[in-house]
């Protein structure tokens, strides 16, 4: 995103081409707001993971946008990559802690937020996300380390007595990329990267009351293209030629039309054509609370986009 982006004395931002990307940003920020406070509200106990995963997909195209990744719907242990196959029967339980990672994209240009509810009793767990991503936030500015922020996340989720999930991390958003450098550790490092004016930058805290790190489980319904390259089979072709549109951006396995399409899938992960994201859960099996939101950076501060 151009550096040159600035806003007016109303606190608007310019609208003129430099700054494309700014209004394409904000638009997909204010549609991935707009649906994630609708889909809290359908979180329930007996509603489907699928449901509600379908919902928000339809919804953001329904305002103007388009999915920048599959709905992630991430319970209790699970923290990401987890989003509901074709015909998935699976129903929230009561007890359950439930993560809702979002995001939409115009013409490539993403909003990425994520939000906990809670099924359960786990509102220590809620708020040290929301606090580490509150303190994060409220510090960012262009020229701040990355390994400061990683601090302040730290040190928020510890205050609540449990533990920063050390593997998982914020990250920087580009056209039709989302995940871009600057990456934002949920820990303090010894070195890191300076936060430039102009960017786009995701901040997520995950919080655990388990050992703090997260391994891949088997289950993978996430894929994302890698590169284009000529296939022999028809089959494979046909698959190719369907998720081109979603670029470089994640796609669902429930969003393939291709008949044999896992037959397919299989062959492409097999050639490097496609990435597999396994679902990433808790590896001691501890709950995880996820907050995530997008901001600008700005010169002083940052526009909090979502």
């Amino acid at each position: 995103m151009s550096k040159k982006a600035k806003m007016k004395d109303d606190g608007n931002y310019l609208d003129d081409v430099e700054n494309e990307a700014i209004t394409k940003t904000l638009e997909a920020g204010k549609i991935v707001r707009e649906v994630r406070e609708e889909a809290v509200k359908k979180v329930k106990v007996g509603e489907s993971l699928l449901s509600i995963a379908e919902f928000v997909e339809n919804a953001i195209v329904e305002k103007g946008g388009m999915p920048a990744f599959p709905c992630n719907v991430s319970i209790n242990e699970q923290a990401a990559h987890a989003t509901p196959g074709v015909n998935d029967s699976s129903l929230f339980k009561e007890g359950d802690l439930v993560k809702l990672d979002i995001g939409a994209h115009i013409d490539g240009y993403i909003a990425d937020t994520a939000v906990t509810v809670d099924l359960g009793d786990n509102e220590n767990l809620l708020k040290a996300a929301e606090e580490a991503l509150k303190k994060a936030i409220e510090a960012i500015e262009a020229g701040v380390e990355t390994t400061y922020l990683g601090e302040i996340i730290e040190t928020t989720i510890l205050d609540f007595n449990v533990r920063p999930v050390v593997n998982l991390t914020g990250h920087g958003l580009l056209p039709y990329i989302q995940h871009a450098p600057p990456t934002i550790y949920n820990k303090k490092l010894e070195r890191g990267a300076k936060i430039e004016e102009g960017m786009v930058i995701a901040i997520e805290p995950f919080a655990t009351n388990g050992v703090g790190k997260v391994g891949d489980i088997s289950k993978v319904e996430i894929y994302s293209l890698l590169k284009m390259k000529p296939l022999r089979m028809p089959v494979e072709r046909k698959l190719l030629k369907e998720i081109e549109k979603y670029k470089t951006l994640p796609f669902a396995r429930r969003w393939i039309q291709t008949e044999k399409a896992d037959f397919a899938l299989k062959r492409l992960v097999a050639q490097k054509v496609i990435k597999e994201y396994p679902v990433l859960a808790e590896i001691s099996g501890g709950l995880v609370s996820q907050a995530e939101h997008t901001v600008i950076v700005e010169e002083g501060g940052c526009k909090q986009v979502t």
